[in-house]
């Protein structure tokens, strides 16, 4: 536990290609490309947030549709709402978008599609229920080569990236339920194409899987967001996205050297012009649930107080690396009970622009400092430790 404040403590140097200098001599700040067609309106008054969830049995209520939008004006309704209720997930996107946007005009809303797994959530992506595919459809999955029938997870088939009448009708669904549904985007979930299953055919995977990427962005319109979960790193797929996630989807990619490389790629994606949304599942570092059994309630319970414990951390760890265009989605999970609806009075607070970039004290240290307008921020990646001053 720290003995004193170490926000109160002066920030005066910044390390520039090794060298020490004054703070006000920081870089300036890479231009916002917020013109852009079709962009969400980036802003520094607040934490900028990205919200993503559904829920599978129900649609928001009036409360919860006011509460998210009061957090952020850039959402992605997730793959499975409005399928019980409406019938299809495009037809919950459509929904909650003209929801949304009553509201708040400017908020930008992306329809979800996954172009690995064969989710049966959709309008048009229904013939995938499992063990109910026709022959037309059953060309588009993959079958398993041990045992010649259709490979799945969880009863969840697996899309074939190298079939071209695949690539053809994935891109020709994802462009109507976008179209229909009114959204400003596409959310494209799993970039790999189950490369590790034809492991003599990577290379092939990975062009068919850029072609499908490139063909979307077409039909799509350049005025819609093509945001692409974790495909960054990937520099065929970064030169056709919009917008790219960086989930952290295992504890390993939150090492402190991690976050240090992440903080590089979301200034990389923003000097380009595009977006980063820099995820944090808190589910990473698993709060003690022995005692509430399998009650979803207690174990979301337990999984908030752990989000409002570990909130001065991850912040922190997002404000050091933020630059425009830059975003932070927090929570526990993909559902609308895992993080949305949390109520973190952080996202409410004024922040203002930075002041600079962020100052690392000791080059072989790992504690940092960055100063915004209306915050203070300080962070200790060894430690795991961040706070925000806000003044």
């Amino acid at each position: 536990m720290l003995m004193s404040n170490p926000l109160k403590i002066l920030m005066p140097i910044l390390l520039v290609h090794g060298a020490a200098v004054q703070a006000s001599e920081a870089p300036a700040q890479p231009a916002a490309n917020t013109e852009k067609p079709g962009f969400p309106l980036f802003t520094w008054d607040r934490v900028p947030v990205y919200q993503m969830f559904a829920d599978s049995q129900r649609l928001l209520t009036d409360a919860e549709v006011a509460e998210i939008s009061s957090t952020s004006g850039f959402i992605c309704i997730e793959k499975q709402h409005g399928f019980r209720t409406l019938g299809g997930a495009d037809l919950g996107t459509k929904h909650e978008a003209l929801r949304f946007k009553a509201l708040n005009p400017a908020t930008k809303c992306l329809f979800y599609f996954n172009s690995a797994y064969a989710y049966p959530f959709s309008s048009y992506s229904k013939v995938f229920h499992y063990g109910r595919v026709s022959a037309k459809y059953e060309q588009f999955l993959i079958k398993d080569p041990k045992t010649g029938k259709l490979a799945h997870r969880a009863n969840t088939y697996f899309f074939d990236v190298l079939n071209p009448e695949f690539r053809s009708w994935w891109v020709e669904t994802v462009s109507k339920c976008v179209r229909n549904s009114g959204a400003d985007g596409l959310f494209v979930d799993q970039m790999h194409g189950f490369s590790w299953l034809r492991p003599n055919q990577r290379t092939q995977v990975q062009q068919a899987q850029a072609e499908m990427m490139r063909m979307a962005k077409q039909s799509i319109g350049r005025d819609k967001i093509l945001l692409l979960n974790n495909g960054a790193h990937i520099p065929v797929l970064f030169e056709i996205g919009d917008a790219f996630m960086l989930e952290h989807y295992d504890p390993s990619q939150l090492s402190k050297e991690a976050i240090l490389k992440d903080w590089e790629l979301m200034s990389k994606i923003s000097k380009a012009g595009k977006i980063a949304v820099w995820r944090i599942g808190v589910e990473k570092e698993k709060p003690d649930i022995a005692e509430t059994g399998k009650d979803p309630h207690s174990v979301d319970a337990a999984y908030l107080a752990l989000s409002k414990k570990r909130m001065g951390f991850y912040l922190s760890a997002f404000l050091m690396g933020a630059q425009p265009n830059c975003y932070f989605q927090y929570g526990w999970g993909w559902k609308l009970q895992t993080g949305p609806l949390a109520g973190h009075p952080e996202f409410k607070k004024p922040l203002g622009k930075p002041l600079g970039n962020f100052t690392r004290p000791d080059p072989s240290g790992w504690i940092f400092r960055r100063e915004f307008q209306h915050a203070n921020v300080w962070l200790d990646l060894e430690a795991r430790e961040g706070e925000v001053e806000w003044k």
